[in-house]
């Protein structure tokens, strides 16, 4: 319940994209861990226009390092932290971008930027993930009932987020209708404003 809550947190639904990750992420040394991002968009995903950057920070104040960039096609900044241990395993035309770090390492702590931008949507998403690395298992809870009220919970913000994105990008579409109307308008105001002085003439 509460990752949902960060990731909802870190989605604000005013802007024009919303890009969603988990807040922080926990993986055991030495396992394969996915890095999970994706994405809210009102436009189809075009392979020419969109465009993906994925980079790495070690500290809240160290510069952001590119390890991983979609330019019409995946590409792979062969960092030497990374070596060859990233993996996109995501399908940016079902709106995921996530990527999968192999046989993690306890120096790939820190965080995570995942930044998106899908034209028309003027507005670049951006959202991070703090990841853990741990040395050994956390202890296991019997936490069955948490997880049948988490995924009642997050099924109905599920269906909340849904709504919000199919009246928000109705009302966006609604809007460039109008805009374009108003242009035209505009436009025909104008040619019968030229059209009048030569009608009087006569």
């Amino acid at each position: 319940f509460l990752l949902l809550l960060s990731v909802l947190m870190a989605a604000p639904m005013g802007l024009g994209m919303e890009v969603m990750a988990p807040a922080t992420i926990n993986a055991l040394n030495g396992s394969s861990v996915k890095l999970s991002c994706t994405f809210n968009s009102c436009y189809k995903v075009e392979n020419k226009q969109f465009s993906l950057n994925w980079t790495y920070q070690e500290c809240r104040n160290c510069s952001e390092e590119l390890f991983l960039q979609f330019r019409m096609k995946i590409m792979n900044k062969q960092l030497d932290r990374f070596g060859n241990r990233v993996e996109f395993t995501g399908n940016p035309t079902k709106y995921d971008v996530s990527f999968t770090l192999k046989n993690v390492q306890l120096e790939d702590e820190g965080t995570y930027n995942c930044y998106v931008l899908n034209p028309p949507d003027r507005h670049r998403g951006h959202a991070s993930i703090s990841l853990k690395v741990l040395t050994k298992e956390p202890p296991k809870h019997d936490s069955t009932v948490a997880v049948i009220v988490g995924a009642s919970v997050g099924g109905f913000l599920a269906v909340v987020i849904l709504v919000l994105m199919v009246v928000k990008c109705v009302r966006r579409k609604k809007q460039q209708r109008l805009n374009t109307d108003d242009q035209k308008t505009e436009e025909e105001g104008k040619t019968d404003g030229e059209g009048n002085p030569d009608e009087g003439t006569k």
